[in-house]
């Protein structure tokens, strides 16, 4: 496996190999759609401006990673080797991904579109969602302990079926809590 260290790829410039490790790489304007990055490892490395729309993710493995800005639509993560730790995802479109069953303890999202994200059975305990549009995003046995959602809009998340313990929700987005439990809530 080809090992790139420190670098900086811009546009087209990334290496054309099968299966690489990319430790402390800043990834800038690259198209990755519809490529594999079956078998990939990227460890403390930041994608900006970057399209890694329907990509292939199988064995690859993401740790200590930042989005800025990107593109990540239709990507499976639960195909990954490993995943979590210190993820970043600033001003990203992650809509149709699916985070089903992973780790992603402390994940912070910052003013990101999540339309039909699938998050069953994840655990993202600590998980910030600030100013995150979750419409129609999938909580279903779900951790979500000590996760922040005071600037979340759109979710629906029910209670009896995730774990909220020391969730942070706002008055403003209590319905997003409660609207399974078929409670009517008037002004």
């Amino acid at each position: 496996m080809e090992l790139y260290i420190d670098q900086t790829y811009h546009l087209d410039s990334l290496p054309s190999v099968q299966a690489a490790e990319f430790e402390n790489c800043h990834f800038q304007l690259i198209d990755f759609s519809n490529y594999s990055l079956n078998n990939y490892r990227f460890f403390d490395c930041q994608f900006s401006h970057c399209n890694i729309s329907l990509v292939q993710l199988v064995n690859s493995s993401f740790r200590n990673i930042e989005f800025n800005e990107c593109k990540l639509l239709g990507l499976r993560f639960e195909q990954c080797q490993e995943f979590g730790t210190s993820m970043i995802f600033k001003k990203c479109i992650l809509n149709h991904s699916s985070f089903y069953k992973i780790k992603a303890k402390n994940t912070v999202f910052n003013e990101c579109s999540m339309v039909e994200v699938d998050f069953t059975s994840a655990d993202l305990t600590g998980s910030i969602f600030d100013n995150c549009d979750l419409s129609n995003a999938q909580f279903d046995q779900t951790n979500l302990e000590k996760s922040d959602f005071t600037n979340a809009l759109n979710f629906n998340i029910n209670p009896t079926t995730n774990k909220v313990r020391k969730a942070k929700f706002t008055r403003d987005n209590l319905i997003g809590l409660v609207q399974n439990l078929g409670i009517i809530i008037t002004p």
